[in-house]
């Protein structure tokens, strides 16, 4: 897990990159111009992937675009984090898995992780919410977490998801939501509604964005995912500094 440091360049190398996940080095690329883009060069921070793992979530899985989906975030996280590794959380009633992805075992990875998961339950953001925070208070990291939160629908608990994103806005984590689906749909006002919240009637900075990825997030490019991950980011970053929560 990163810790805070003075910026420099990429995290990982190139050279690296080349080594050790070959297919990454195009996503590594695009994250990279993305970051410098949005004024990130150099910028260290921890990065969680949070799937949804809900029945609806099946022919997702099945066709690739979770996959897909971590193999981006892993190449924007070897900009932001050296230990090559992502947190990642599955979820849907319950936590449903807790383990990572690297660079060195990143192909297939996420048909792995989920072939002995079983039921597809509900959407319960909350736990999954609750999840990432234990993890990064427990890793003792300094920097700041971008937490990449992947769903295909609402919550089962409106309420509660809205109480732990209002109680972690104190921490240094922003909740990137991306959603899987019709565009269209009334599943996602209430991730609109998150988005939104009273600045500081509700929390003391706004600590959440989202964007929508369409019925084939597949087909969303590279650079034009890494800037709509970010596009929120760096100016969370300077509130959250300016409030003391980032260092």
């Amino acid at each position: 897990m990163v810790t805070a440091a003075a910026p420099t360049g990429p995290a990982i190398s190139l050279r690296k990159i080349e080594e050790t996940a070959p297919a990454l080095v195009s996503l590594y690329k695009h994250a990279a111009l993305s970051l410098e883009k949005n004024g990130l060069r150099g910028q260290r921070a921890a990065v969680y992937l949070v799937l949804d793992h809900s029945g609806s979530m099946r022919d997702y899985y099945k066709d690739g675009s979770v996959q897909a989906l971590a193999d981006r975030v892993l190449g924007l996280s070897a900009n932001l984090d050296d230990d090559g590794i992502v947190p990642v959380v599955v979820f849907s009633t319950d936590i449903d898995a807790e383990t990572d992805i690297s660079l060195a075992n990143h192909h297939g990875r996420v048909d792995e992780i989920v072939a002995g998961l079983g039921h597809m339950g509900r959407t319960s953001y909350h736990v999954a919410m609750d999840a990432v925070v234990d993890h990064y208070l427990d890793s003792g990291a300094t920097a700041p977490a971008l937490v990449v939160f992947q769903t295909d629908g609402g919550p089962v608990s409106k309420p509660a998801a809205e109480r732990y994103l209002c109680k972690a806005a104190a921490l240094p984590l922003f909740w990137q939501f991306i959603g899987f689906g019709d565009p269209d749909s009334r599943q996602f006002d209430f991730l609109r509604t998150l988005d939104e919240l009273a600045v500081p009637a509700k929390r003391p900075v706004d600590n959440a964005g989202f964007f929508h990825a369409g019925k084939d997030p597949r087909r969303v490019g590279g650079a034009e995912l890494y800037d709509r991950l970010l596009g929120e980011f760096p100016q969370w970053l300077r509130q959250a500094r300016a409030l003391g929560i980032v260092r």
